[in-house]
């Protein structure tokens, strides 16, 4: 009896042709043959393993046209997070998000430096924080850009000044804080930082720092403005 047996693995499809299994042979038993057939079957297994769910679907044949395999890989490859959302109304129809240390650093400092301000101002300051860990300038990750200096022990050493006043982080406003928290999924999720035009810097409207006066004021966006050096 001569087998054919196709599967797709990795996007790949492989093809394994020629195995010659009689029935007799399976009969009894013979060595050889049952372990080529095991070899198979891990085979198959592997590759089942590595497909998506939505992929299998159309490799099974319940999608099975070229029009319905693009549409999947097009799924997969969708997240809604990373989306254009720009208004309050979109944040809170997304379910409650979370993540790893990244997620609530970031979370964190938004809450703590935007909470107040409005969609656009929150995205603009994740912006800023995503941008210095991107640049070679600051720390490599988002929890050790937000902590910055604040291992010193010196009141205006730290980079974001929550981190210096002396109070612990408490997040008093749950709803506040499970609204940053979307925000933060979605900046990590990789939207587009369009907004502050690279900025690296900002500070409120109330004080006006001697840095400011050294670096290119690139925005202003709710009561915060923005600079790169």
């Amino acid at each position: 009896m001569k087998t054919m047996i196709e599967r797709i693995a990795k996007g790949t499809v492989i093809t394994l042709t020629g195995l010659i299994v009689g029935t007799s042979a399976i009969a009894d038993g013979t060595p050889v043959i049952w372990k080529q057939v095991s070899a198979l079957l891990t085979t198959e297994r592997a590759a089942m393993q590595a497909i998506g769910s939505d992929r299998l679907a159309v490799l099974s044949g319940s999608a099975s046209s070229k029009r319905s395999l693009r549409a999947a890989a097009k799924s997969s490859r969708a997240n809604p997070s990373t989306a254009r959302i720009s208004t309050m109304a979109q944040i809170n129809a997304l379910p409650r998000a979370n993540g790893n240390t990244e997620w609530r650093c970031l979370a964190e400092a938004l809450y703590f430096e935007a909470r107040g301000e409005t969609l656009k101002g929150q995205f603009a300051v994740a912006e800023v924080i995503l941008n210095r860990r991107d640049s070679k300038k600051f720390p490599g990750s988002v929890c050790r850009v937000v902590g910055q200096g604040s291992k010193s022990g010196k009141r205006y050493a730290c980079q974001f000044s929550y981190k210096c006043d002396g109070r612990a982080e408490v997040f008093s406003e749950g709803n506040a804080y499970i609204q940053v928290g979307k925000v933060a999924r979605i900046m990590l999720d990789g939207k587009v930082r369009n907004l502050t035009k690279g900025a690296t810097f900002y500070h409120t409207g109330a004080v006006r720092p001697r840095w400011s006066r050294k670096f290119q004021r690139t925005v202003k966006v709710g009561s915060h403005y923005f600079y790169r050096t």
